[in-house]
């Protein structure tokens, strides 16, 4: 067997055939990535969570004031994500959340928190005032769903 797999390998490399062409030069474009908006207001932390089995937001509500910012942690369980639900945000409300959104996987969808400790920053600044129901996309059946309420 031994003498069959060296002959091959003799065979293989005698044949030599094309030379390899090298791989395409990488992109060097200055593309700029996405920036969230810079932090005005106060920073409020949400820890995304699984805790007893039981995915979860702590806090589960949360008010905060126009200019503040909120920052999801992936402290377990993860991946997570928010997701703003479409049909539960004041009217106008979209519009600034996409812009506010960095690395949206879709409308009203932030990227999946993967490591732990990943964060996550979406600014309030412009929002109109009202509530905002979001979710964890993965674990939405599973009872991750919040609130936070935005009062002048």
């Amino acid at each position: 067997m031994r003498r069959v797999v060296g002959a091959l390998i003799l065979f293989a490399a005698a044949c030599g055939g094309e030379k390899a062409k090298p791989a395409p030069a990488a992109d060097t474009s200055t593309r700029p990535a996405p920036t969230p908006p810079a932090v005005t207001g106060t920073v409020h932390e949400v820890k995304m969570e699984l805790v007893n089995g039981n995915y979860q937001f702590e806090p589960i509500t949360l008010t905060i004031k126009p200019g503040d910012t909120v920052k999801w942690i992936n402290f377990s369980g993860g991946p997570h994500n928010v997701q703003f639900k479409k049909d539960r945000v004041p009217a106008g409300a979209d519009a600034v959340l996409n812009a506010a959104m960095a690395g949206r996987m879709g409308d009203l969808t932030g990227p999946f928190l993967i490591d732990s400790l990943a964060t996550y920053q979406v600014s309030f600044a412009n929002a109109p005032a009202g509530t905002y129901a979001y979710t964890c996309q993965p674990h939405e059946m599973r009872g991750m769903n919040a609130t936070l309420s935005v009062q002048p």
